[in-house]
């Protein structure tokens, strides 16, 4: 099986505080949970991609974290991944490590890069019904006002029609998957899951623009892990 995640910040504290508002009462609360949430979804075998952004620490802090996680791993660079550049990180935990990759996932190709790409390769190709064969996943932008432009820019690439080479008249196909970790409640995800998490995210979103919220919302909002309890928010979300 394979799952993809996106910025996990491991040992990254100010993200309870800041940003992300991830309302763990310390980094250490925060990593563990995160650890948990991964090994209860993912078994030794499976692969997991992850889309940037995998930790904070230092070379050592990070080593740790890597030898807990479960599962085979790939990583696409993030510009927060700079335990890389020490010497003495040991990077044989990763099977690779890209800064951009386009892999196939049961006959879909996935376009992977830490960073969104609004015109992706592969965009425009359909299966027989009519369904995307071509996904971009990416993170960095975690749960920010350029979530809601990329979900507007979307919006209007989805509406905007265009005449295929056979001659049929068709919206223009744009899916991107931001695979932020709080949208998943810390848990990596299959292709498929992401793409109904995606789509009840930007329903959730729409409801909230009808009634009469706009945007994204300030503060935070804390996160739920799967088969556990809420974490709670210290204020509004973000």
């Amino acid at each position: 099986m394979r799952y993809y995640i996106a910025d996990c910040h491991f040992w990254h504290a100010a993200l309870n505080d800041h940003m992300d508002c991830r309302g763990f009462a310390s980094v250490g609360e925060m990593n563990e949970h995160m650890i948990e949430c991964w090994n209860r979804r993912v078994r030794p075998c499976d692969e997991v991609v992850i889309l940037g952004d995998l930790s904070w620490g230092d070379a050592a802090r990070t080593t740790e974290i890597l030898e807990r996680l479960n599962g085979r791993l790939y990583l696409i660079r993030g510009n927060h991944d700079r335990y890389l550049k020490d010497p003495a990180f040991d990077a044989s935990r990763f099977e690779w490590i890209r800064d951009y990759a386009e892999l196939s996932d049961n006959r879909r190709k996935v376009v992977l890069s830490h960073y969104p790409m609004a015109c992706y390769n592969g965009q425009y190709r359909l299966d027989e019904q009519g369904s995307p064969r071509s996904y971009m996943l990416h993170g960095h932008i975690h749960d920010t006002t350029d979530q809601a432009l990329l979900d507007a820019w979307q919006d209007m690439a989805s509406s905007t029609m265009v005449t295929d080479p056979g001659g049929r008249r068709r919206p223009v196909p744009c899916h991107l998957i931001n695979c932020f970790c709080q949208y998943s409640g810390y848990t990596p995800l299959t292709l498929d899951e992401w793409i109904e998490t995606d789509r009840k995210r930007r329903e959730t979103q729409k409801e909230r623009e009808f009634d009469g919220e706009t945007g994204v919302k300030e503060g935070c909002q804390g996160a739920v892990c799967p088969d556990q309890g809420h974490i709670p928010a210290q204020d509004p979300g973000r």
